[in-house]
């Protein structure tokens, strides 16, 4: 198995926008499960379907607040509210439910962030014990149905207490799904680490938070503008919470539109650069991002004429049309996770770097991966800790039959291999890892 666990979109049925943007998805107007991807039945068929094969299903949960205002009333699943006189019936929810009317323009003021509008979109008052309820009534329901977990979005827009609350009113896990007696749902919490008077640090201990730092530092140094031999301390001591506490990414749907600070898809070869870095190093939780084609901010998925998501096609080497890209199925992806999955409980050893963006190491006995992002060539004898043979680099292709379709790398008695990367190569990483030989 390749990937154990995927995150959806939001379930709830939120506010039709025109034009159909991606952000409609995060304006929601009622608990029901009704949106672009399909409704409850369809929903409850894919958990079924997931989760008898193994995988798990986390769902995007959006309790900060309701939609914004907007043009139209008329939600996903048929439900009417009144956005601008703050009335959502579907719930219900009422005026007496949100924070007083306020815009969160002040990040070094916790009130203001917590307590106000962010990007016009009506905040509701978790500190009620009626919208808490209403919240785990949500995320219960879905628990029954066999979800796993939860992402928080906008949870630096919500007071830890509250949070904390509406997290103690959750069932465990339904065991009718294969999940294990008294196992608890797996939940991350957006919260963007930026100066401000709110700090990912209060979020740590009561769920898992998403690190944002991550992505915009690994990003930073894939790019050329920090030495990649810096990385031999990645983790916590780069300011980030602990490794175990914390999502990892390079992108995700927002910070693919931030304008360029991360790298992304569209800058197909460092990206992969930086997702097969963080696929093999230990800090961290990581998550892989899986794609539509975007050429402006609002874009959505694809979709026909009558603003149905259109499925993607699958090409002859595993890769998505249709207007997907499914970075996860790109070979250097998918091949990485295997190897993070072969070198599970393993510690970064025999670390080597050229001083500059050359960079090698071992995880364990089990793995090895090297990076070059010089303008000239890598071919230098390293330690791969592996038993001699010959092995078959993943990113370059894959063992089939037998054989290697890619490079081959000779691992010699005493755990050696001349490691060459040329600088013009379509990809700038080599990777290996036990069992994967000829």
């Amino acid at each position: 198995m390749f990937f154990s666990d995927f995150q959806v979109s939001p379930i709830q049925e939120n506010v039709i926008v025109g034009n159909r943007p991606w952000w409609e998805r995060y304006q929601p107007i009622s608990y029901g499960w009704s949106t672009r991807s399909g409704d409850e039945n369809s929903f409850r068929d894919m958990l079924h379907r997931c989760n008898k094969a193994g995988v798990r299903i986390y769902v995007d949960a959006v309790l900060n607040h309701m939609s914004a205002d907007q043009p139209t009333d008329l939600g996903t699943g048929g439900s009417r509210a009144d956005t601008k006189g703050l009335q959502f019936p579907a719930v219900p929810y009422g005026p007496a439910n949100f924070h007083p009317k306020c815009s969160v323009n002040n990040y070094a003021n916790a009130n203001n962030v917590r307590n106000c509008e962010l990007v016009g979109l009506h905040d509701l008052d978790q500190s009620q014990e009626y919208v808490r309820n209403k919240m785990a009534d949500f995320m219960n329901a879905a628990i029954d149905a066999g979800v796993g977990g939860f992402r928080i979005d906008a949870a630096k827009h919500m007071w830890p207490k509250d949070l904390e609350a509406i997290y103690s009113k959750l069932h465990n896990l339904n065991t009718e799904h294969g999940f294990p007696e008294n196992a608890r749902p797996f939940i991350y919490q957006e919260v963007i680490g930026d100066p401000g008077a709110v700090s990912t640090k209060e979020y740590d201990g009561m769920a898992v938070v998403t690190e944002f730092k991550y992505g915009n530092e690994l990003s930073n140094a894939v790019r050329g503008n920090n030495p990649l031999k810096w990385l031999v301390n990645w983790g916590e001591k780069w300011g980030m919470l602990p490794s175990d506490h914390s999502l990892v990414f390079v992108d995700n749907h927002d910070t693919q539109r931030s304008g360029g600070r991360v790298l992304t898809y569209k800058d197909s070869k460092l990206y992969k650069v930086a997702i097969a870095f963080m696929l093999a190093h230990p800090y961290g939780i990581p998550q892989v991002m899986s794609s539509f084609d975007f050429t402006n901010f609002d874009v959505g998925p694809p979709a026909d004429g009558n603003g149905n998501i259109v499925s993607p096609g699958i090409n002859s080497d595993n890769t998505c049309s249709n207007g997907w890209v499914c970075e996860h199925r790109w070979r250097p992806i998918y091949n990485m996770v295997k190897f993070r999955n072969a070198v599970n409980k393993t510690n970064i050893e025999s670390w080597w770097d050229n001083g500059n963006y050359q960079i090698g190491f071992c995880r364990g006995s089990a793995g090895f991966i090297a990076i070059n992002l010089e303008n000239g060539d890598l071919n230098q004898k390293l330690h791969v800790c592996l038993p001699s043979g010959t092995y078959c680099d993943v990113i370059s292709g894959d063992l089939i039959n037998g054989s290697c379709s890619g490079k081959k790398v000779h691992v010699d008695q005493n755990g050696d291999a001349n490691i060459e990367i040329r600088h013009d190569e379509f990809d700038a990483v080599l990777a290996i890892y036990r069992n994967v030989k000829e």
